[in-house]
């Protein structure tokens, strides 16, 4: 099966989000950047999501900046917002406003508050949601991200979703870093996109019949990601390919050293000439200046490498 078969498939942003004075959501400076991450090369712009800060967000706010990218010219097709909350009855407000703009695919965390959670659990939230929501245009991404949400998506849930829901349960982004568990679900679902969290796993994901990712480090390096996607096919020892890959790992070591979306966010300042960027919501904090330096200085070697 093709990768562009696969729903939704490419390479999309796993945006940042730009703060003002306030600490609330700067929708001009937000469209500007889902603008600059599309003429980098990104098929679309996954926004609300872990990068994105989403959960420090209420749902006044997340639906006003999706408002407001839409309104600033960003297409709805282009949009994968994050829709999944705590609480199902604001996943499924948060997905119909979605769909009230034109926006039909979302990114969906499984509620994450409690703990130890059965597949039934997980699957009779999803279902209630589906059934609420009752719109045949609905795309949902499965969200896999233990890590953070201790509410893994397991493959007897997604086989479960899928026979009930073939048309909506179309693809899951996996942030768990596990090759293994990425590959064995392009094996066991044929026609089911799996989008990669880590950039570097773009690559060899598409090769096993993934069908992209969504990744924070697109941010700083969509061009070379969108490169990867449109010539993963081509040979090894193309030399092209070989740089854009070795770019995309440097990237990622390079806003790993320190916290990751800080780090973002301090080389979107850097690059933008805005130090507004480097606000984040608490909890979340930016870098101490020290990291800061640190981080500014290895960023210029990087840019000098090419």
């Amino acid at each position: 099966m093709s990768t562009s078969s696969l729903h939704p498939h490419g390479v999309f942003s796993a945006a940042l989000t730009p703060l003002d004075a306030e600490l609330a959501p700067d929708h001009a400076r937000f469209v500007e950047h889902c603008r600059y991450l599309l003429d980098e090369g990104c098929d679309g712009i996954a926004m609300l999501g872990t990068t994105g800060e989403a959960n420090s967000f209420s749902i006044a706010e997340r639906t006003a900046l999706l408002e407001a990218a839409i309104a600033g010219g960003i297409k709805p097709n282009q949009l994968l917002p994050g829709t999944g909350v705590a609480a199902f009855t604001d996943t499924v407000a948060l997905t119909r406003h979605a769909l009230s703009l034109g926006v039909e695919t979302v990114v969906m965390l499984p509620p994450f508050y409690y703990k130890n959670v059965s597949d039934d659990g997980v699957y009779a939230a999803y279902n209630e949601i589906v059934q609420r929501i009752g719109d045949a245009r609905l795309k949902v991404v499965l969200y896999h991200y233990p890590q953070m949400s201790a509410q893994p998506i397991s493959h007897a849930l997604i086989e479960r979703l899928r026979k009930a829901y073939p048309a909506t349960f179309t693809g899951i982004k996996d942030s768990s870093g596990d090759f293994a568990n990425m590959t064995a679900m392009v094996e066991r679902f044929p026609g089911f996109s799996v989008l990669g969290g880590a950039d570097p796993l773009m690559l060899p994901l598409l090769r096993k019949g993934g069908g992209g990712c969504i990744t924070a480090t697109s941010n700083i390096v969509a061009r070379s990601l969108a490169y990867v996607f449109r010539h993963f096919g081509d040979s090894d020892d193309d030399p092209a390919l070989k740089a854009a890959q070795a770019r995309i790992v440097k990237a990622r070591e390079l806003v790993s050293q320190f916290p990751q979306m800080a780090s973002l966010k301090a080389l979107t300042a850097d690059r933008t000439g805005h130090a507004g960027w480097q606000r984040m919501r608490p909890p979340l904090q930016s870098l101490p200046p020290e990291q800061l330096k640190e981080l500014l200085a290895n960023a210029a070697a990087f840019a000098a490498t090419g």
